[in-house]
């Protein structure tokens, strides 16, 4: 219903990108603890948690290098712009502009003077104090998982840098790596039932590979 009624009043809700200036560590950088406020800056991510008191809001994102609160007024952003602010659901993405400051509580923060929806989420996430924990839709729903659990994020990048490390390792002693095909007309090197596919173009069966190192 939310985004029927966006479509309807000309609001794109899949702008798919927004201006940002820092990650959510990088703008934390930006304020000494000796320091109350800081500079302005652009900040954006997924909403995961949305606290609406009246007037004004506070509200933390989630971005690729982790979360950062910010702090939304209906005096700061207009009173038309707060009202459309308050229809946001937990899982949007949107952008943030405004100057950082410290809470009452240390938190770094911030205060919004515009916000940009970057695309709306259009179903709810895991219950936030559970979080994900069916073992079948951790793996069947990795992105979600990757959204809700914070081990899994670092373990998905601890991956990815190993990766990297092994493939740097073997450039520098002047490997080649090559690609080897996906799909074979002939499949082996392993007991598994292979998956068979056609390939209409070719007007052939094909089977997935089984194991990668037989073509090389």
């Amino acid at each position: 219903a939310k985004l029927d009624a966006m479509l309807e009043s000309g609001q794109d809700p899949f702008l798919a990108n927004v201006e940002q200036t820092h990650t959510s560590t990088q703008a934390k950088e930006l304020l000494p603890e000796d320091e109350e406020e800081g500079p302005e800056v652009s900040v954006a991510g997924r909403i995961v948690i949305f606290r609406l008191m009246g007037k004004a809001t506070f509200l933390k994102l989630l971005d690729r290098d982790g979360q950062i609160q910010a702090y939304v007024r209906r005096d700061e952003i207009g009173e038309d712009a707060y009202a459309s602010f308050k229809k946001l659901d937990l899982g949007d993405f949107i952008g943030v502009r405004g100057k950082l400051f410290r809470t009452k509580t240390g938190e770094i923060t911030v205060r919004a003077v515009e916000y940009t929806l970057v695309s709306k989420a259009l179903r709810p996430l895991p219950e936030k104090w559970h979080g994900l924990t069916d073992n079948e839709q951790i793996y069947r729903q990795r992105y979600l998982d990757l959204v809700v659990n914070q081990e899994s994020r670092d373990r998905f990048k601890a991956r990815s840098a190993i990766i990297r490390e092994i493939r740097e390792f073997m450039w520098e002693r002047e490997f080649l790596e090559v690609e080897t095909p996906m799909l074979q007309t002939v499949s082996g090197g392993a007991a598994a039932r292979p998956f068979q596919t056609h390939f209409n173009a070719l007007s052939c069966d094909f089977n997935l590979r089984i194991a990668l190192e037989l073509r090389l």
